[in-house]
């Protein structure tokens, strides 16, 4: 995919706008901007991508703040490694750049 965050979608946003919101609350936005936007394929592939990245990082730090001893010490760490991700995506996203994180790309191409 080339970058293609400057065109227009069916919710009204510029598309670099929308991509990046939908990182904005973690898989949540991105849930809800995926099932708004019908048709722009880089909004859509940013949400999905936004949907399953924090989705499976939410489910991590539960099962990571779930370990007696070892977890409270990894937890801050996975938080800040979270964060400066977050803030990544949505920079590359809002320069309208395609950002393709492992796993996470593949999953978002197919279902964009």
């Amino acid at each position: 995919m080339s970058e293609g965050g400057f065109g227009k979608t069916s919710i009204g946003l510029k598309a670099n706008v929308a991509a990046a919101l939908s990182y904005l609350l973690g898989f949540v936005s991105g849930i809800i901007i995926y099932l708004l936007e019908k048709e722009n394929k880089f909004v859509r592939f940013h949400a999905m991508q936004s949907i399953v990245t924090f989705g499976l990082l939410w489910l991590v730090s539960i099962l990571v703040w779930v370990l007696p001893f070892v977890g409270t010490m990894i937890a801050p760490i996975i938080y800040m490694l979270e964060v400066a991700l977050w803030v990544i995506l949505i920079v590359s996203a809002y320069r309208g750049k395609y950002l393709k994180l492992p796993i996470a790309a593949d999953i978002a191409e197919k279902m964009a």
